[in-house]
């Protein structure tokens, strides 16, 4: 291996993929504007469809109550409900928006409670749809104070105080520090994000160095240079490997500024506010970047070797395409509740570093899965690169028909 002819090799293929626009597309626009566009964009828009649903009178329907006249009539009074007559079709009216729920006050309600028989209201909405939920949260209000306003004046009659039926209150106080808050929320997604961006940046320049140069016929030329099929494929392979982590990279700074972004908006809760607000030290990035790295070695890697079997551009396309799942299937595993770090797991690619990475962003370093994580995917990259040397070297692979 000759370092100054790997460089060449690199060079001529860096060249060659900054002047192709669809390159700068998919590499530095994309990600760069994907993760503010969306994040912002739908949180934004939520927060209006949100806010004028809340400000929008909602129209409810009252089931029987005939014998209760007064409930009802305090009914009517409520601020955002707007009371409609009685329609044996409701449940269609709910479905069909025409009405945004309806309460089923049962026979002899008023009375019932004069006496001290317990009562049961049912309140029907349409689950999923924000302004039948609203609707519902707005009756259930009233019958929340008007249940309030009873038990007060039945311990009023009696002399009591109103804090016999409330003797204690329980409240739950946060220890955890603004960093593992957000961690914690926050940190799982960064690495799935981390990992899949690693392989999907690296798939275009993959098959257009090896099935590109095929269907364009340059393959041969290539070839037939003086340098040696190792330094032609080292310098394809760091291509790719730089495609691949300047799309990480990228990506992760789009997704720190749209966690900014949105958690600076106003358009969020405090405390949901509050777990966007990524708290990450140089130490945290440097750590998730060294974990990303024999990953990103690995990806290039194989990607180079699977698109090498190609005769041309789609059909590349057709072998790496399962790529995507089979590693977003490892990385989504992370996400779920009880997959913790693990001698074994340490040792499944894929899984382990997107588990370590939700540990690190979280702020907890685990040092001995950090080293064996670190190992384990080394070994597996280097297994990968030697394979893509390989593959150079065969004639029935380079020109395959």
């Amino acid at each position: 291996m000759n370092f100054r002819n790997v460089g060449i090799v690199y060079r001529k293929e860096l060249t060659e993929w900054l002047r192709d626009r669809r390159t700068l597309i998919s590499t530095v626009l994309v990600p760069l504007l994907a993760f503010p566009v969306l994040m912002v964009g739908m949180t934004s828009l939520m927060a209006v469809m949100i806010g004028k649903a809340e400000k929008e009178t909602a129209k409810v329907m009252i089931i029987g109550g005939e014998d209760s006249p007064q409930v009802v009539e305090k009914l009517r009074h409520v601020k955002d409900l707007e009371i409609v007559p009685y329609a044996d079709d409701w449940k269609k009216g709910i479905s069909e928006k025409e009405i945004r729920a309806a309460v089923d006050i049962p026979e002899g309600f008023a009375s019932a409670l004069t006496q001290g028989k317990e009562q049961t209201v049912k309140i029907y909405f349409y689950q999923g749809e924000i302004k039948s939920s609203f609707g519902a949260n707005h009756v259930e209000k009233f019958f929340d104070d008007y249940r309030d306003a009873i038990i007060s004046s039945r311990l009023a009659a009696r002399n009591l105080p109103t804090d016999i039926i409330k003797p204690f209150e329980v409240k739950q106080e946060n220890v955890a520090p603004p960093e593992k808050v957000s961690g914690a929320a926050l940190g799982g997604l960064l690495g799935y994000m981390v990992i899949l961006l690693s392989m999907t940046g690296a798939i275009y320049p993959a098959i257009d160095l090896t099935a590109g140069e095929k269907e364009r016929g340059t393959m041969e030329t290539i070839l037939s240079s003086p340098l040696s099929r190792v330094d032609l494929v080292l310098g394809k392979f760091f291509l790719v490997l730089s495609a691949s982590l300047s799309t990480a990279i990228l990506s992760i700074i789009s997704m720190g500024t749209s966690f900014y972004l949105v958690g600076n908006s106003g358009a969020m809760a405090k405390k949901e506010a509050a777990a966007f607000q990524l708290h990450i030290g140089f130490l945290t990035i440097l750590s998730v970047f060294l974990m990303a790295l024999p990953l990103a070695v690995l990806f290039a890697a194989a990607l180079l070797t699977i698109a090498l079997f190609a005769k041309s551009y789609k059909e590349a396309q057709s072998y790496l395409t399962p790529m995507t799942f089979i590693v977003v299937i490892p990385a989504v595993a992370s996400l779920l509740p009880g997959f913790d770090l693990n001698p074994k797991l340490a040792l499944v690619p894929i899984l382990s570093t997107s588990l370590v990475c939700k540990e690190i962003v979280a702020g907890t370093f685990h040092w001995n899965y950090i080293l064996l994580i670190l190992i384990s995917s080394s070994v597996y990259a280097a297994a990968a690169l030697f394979m893509a040397v390989k593959m150079f070297q065969r004639e029935s692979v380079l020109f395959r028909s």
